[in-house]
């Protein structure tokens, strides 16, 4: 068989999370959008004697996720000191985890069973950000401080995908899982959820799948992507310019790239650094975080349904059909405000259907903007009675019209049945075009029977 490269892929995944503060400090973590430096303080900018007091609602989200994504829960954490030096990071190290995180050894299923493992989910801090302007003509980097100090997950898979598309539905079924969870919006506009696919290529004689095959001794990871779409671009070009290299026999280089979304390539950053070159060590003014049986039996009671079990209840329970159902799905939090306006609306009146309010609701593309359910209440109610009057209208002009008809009336009776769509064109003209054809066509069948 002739030689074939496959890819190998391994994903990271940091996310902000939605706390009010930030992870060792009080300042607001809300910064999006804020003038620069402007929720600050001197831990997040990290002053001599300021000293950390972690986020408890970040550590317990951390490890909420963890238990969702099938992680083990080890009883003995730590944070560590990340030593590198670079503008946006002010203290010269970041606050993480190394060798002891908070969750490990999971996995996430795809659509078609394979489990692509993860690695671990760590909480570590978020840097500041770099703004390039120009300054009297010259160029400059700005520093905005905001960003740092706020609280970051990362979550690192094994290097268990084989193509950009695995790749895509990955990153969007951990998207979607974040956002059921509701600790984060995810939302990579704004930076709250950013992609770093680490990819390198094999060269195999068989099936990657059925061979035992030992990892390339390099590996090029690709920064701070945005999109879904451009990770897939992202991958696919690099695949394609490594296997370029392997042919010539040499070897890719190790290395951070960038993406550039305009000419769709990966450029060079810089050589990648191995974890030596950090200089890991136990941050020493964070105590270990031990947690016990109870505690991570607490956190397991507040994780919210599977997308399986969802799926199942809104079919079942709520009686919607898969249009209605798989529209919910797309957003977990349109399915909390779907369930919290079913309840409101049928603790007042019970006899609405859920599938009269998802009627109302997808027809008017409401569910976002709804605030008022007693008002909703009294629209289905409403709309039913004028469809109730609006039959009974509808069945009085068929009558008449059957009855000045008889002779296409006999056609009907006589076998000839396209006849019925005459009927049909008559009761139309004389509503104007308002009825429903599909309702007529019953109406009449019904009355002729």
């Amino acid at each position: 068989m002739e030689n074939k490269y496959f890819p190998v892929i391994g994903l990271e995944s940091h996310v902000e999370l939605k706390t009010k503060s930030k992870m060792f400090c009080s300042c607001s973590a809300e910064y999006f959008g804020h003038p620069p430096n402007t929720h600050c303080c001197p831990v997040c900018l990290g002053f001599p004697g300021a000293l950390p007091v972690p986020n408890k609602k970040a550590i317990e989200w951390c490890v909420m996720l963890g238990l969702f994504l099938n992680c083990q829960i080890p009883h003995f954490s730590k944070f560590d000191r990340k030593n590198y030096f670079y503008p946006d990071l002010p203290k010269g190290y970041q606050i993480s985890q190394y060798d002891e995180p908070f969750a490990v050894n999971g996995f996430l299923a795809l659509s078609n069973g394979k489990k692509i493992r993860i690695r671990r989910v760590h909480m570590e801090e978020d840097t500041g950000k770099l703004l390039h302007d120009k300054i009297n003509n010259e160029r400059a980097t700005l520093i905005d401080f905001n960003r740092s100090g706020v609280p970051l997950i990362e979550i690192v898979t094994e290097p268990d995908i084989r193509s950009s598309g695995e790749a895509k539905e990955y990153l969007q079924k951990l998207q979607w899982i974040i956002r059921l969870l509701g600790i984060s919006d995810c939302d990579m506009e704004k930076g709250s959820m950013r992609l770093e696919p680490n990819i390198s290529a094999v060269k195999m004689q068989n099936k990657l799948e059925s061979a035992n095959f030992k990892l390339p001794d390099y590996k090029v990871e690709v920064k701070n992507i945005n999109s879904f779409r451009f990770v897939q671009k992202a991958i696919d070009f690099e695949i394609k310019r490594q296997i370029e290299i392997l042919k010539l026999g040499k070897k890719p280089d190790q290395e951070t790239r960038g993406w550039d979304e305009k000419r769709e390539i990966t450029f060079s950053q810089r050589s990648k650094e191995e974890a030596k070159d950090y200089r890991y060590f136990p941050e020493p003014d964070i105590p270990p975080i031990v947690w016990n049986k109870d505690d991570i039996e607490s956190l397991k009671r507040q994780l919210p349904q599977s997308f399986e079990d969802l799926s199942k209840e809104l079919e079942k329970k709520y009686n919607l059909s898969p249009q209605y159902k798989n529209l919910l799905l797309k957003n977990p939090g349109d399915i909390v405000r779907f369930k919290e306006i079913v309840h409101r609306i049928q603790k007042k009146k019970k006899d609405i259907l859920p599938k009269e309010i998802a009627d109302y609701i997808f027809n008017r593309s409401l569910l976002v903007k709804i605030a008022d359910n007693v008002q909703i209440a009294g629209q289905i109610i409403n709309a039913r009675t004028k469809s109730a009057v609006e039959s009974s209208k509808l069945s009085q002009i068929i009558a008449e019209i059957i009855e000045k008809n008889a002779r296409i009336v006999a056609d009907y009776k006589r076998g000839k049945t396209n006849s019925i769509h005459v009927l049909v064109g008559l009761v139309m003209k004389e509503t104007k075009g308002a009825a429903d054809a599909r309702k007529i066509i019953v109406l009449i069948k019904k009355y002729l029977s």
